[in-house]
């Protein structure tokens, strides 16, 4: 079995997180991009088809993090990535702060300058990016995406697949629903349904 870790993706932010496993202490095996992915992402070479993710496999590769922006993309290819057998590792800054009592799902990314509380439960294949802040008893869902700079007052719950736009913030006890999309710089104040997109300070809603 190998050890080093494949990447699926081979963008921008497939770049950061191999920074992050690096800094780990991890080593990095190649990329898996598209048919327009670049030859090397960093300096990690990129192969391009997700037919490679089985001939991997088969070649002993067994840990995998999917390195995708787009939370649909994302929570799609880790199903299929476990389905083949991989198991989803973390790639966690070492300038992060994590609580002890923080619990952390599997194919996670927090970035730098992050700072996870008190009992706040963070599910698989959500992104904490640069600088969020995620205070104590919140609640992130599979597959989200918290923007850098945003910041989550206690007891917030943000549902599966849900994206908050860069410098968002939450007051407390807000639950914020499944597939809503938070615009950059929002203020939210009240409950947001599921599959709504708001913007604004406070947000408002742009359609439900």
């Amino acid at each position: 079995m190998r050890s080093d870790i494949v990447v699926v993706g081979a963008g921008g932010h497939a770049k950061v997180c191999i920074e992050l496993l690096r800094s780990m202490g991890e080593s990095i095996a190649c990329c898996v991009g598209g048919s327009d992915s670049p030859d090397l992402c960093l300096d990690v070479p990129v192969l391009r088809g997700d037919e490679h993710l089985v001939s991997l496999r088969a070649k002993g590769h067994f840990r995998l993090f999917v390195a995708i922006g787009s939370n649909r993309l994302r929570e799609r290819l880790g199903t299929i990535c476990v389905g083949h057998g991989y198991q989803l590792v973390n790639a966690i800054s070492p300038h992060a702060i994590i609580s002890p009592s923080a619990k952390l799902g599997r194919g996670v990314a927090v970035m730098a300058g992050v700072v996870i509380n008190a009992e706040s439960v963070i599910e698989d294949l959500a992104i904490i990016n640069t600088g969020a802040t995620v205070d104590h008893d919140c609640r992130v869902g599979q597959a989200v995406h918290i923007a850098p700079q945003c910041a989550l007052a206690g007891n917030v719950t943000i549902g599966n697949l849900s994206f908050l736009g860069v410098g968002c913030k939450v007051i407390p006890e807000i639950q914020i629903g499944e597939h809503v999309t938070v615009g950059a710089g929002g203020v939210v104040i009240c409950h947001i349904g599921s599959g709504a997109t708001v913007v604004g300070v406070p947000t408002r809603v742009l359609n439900s």
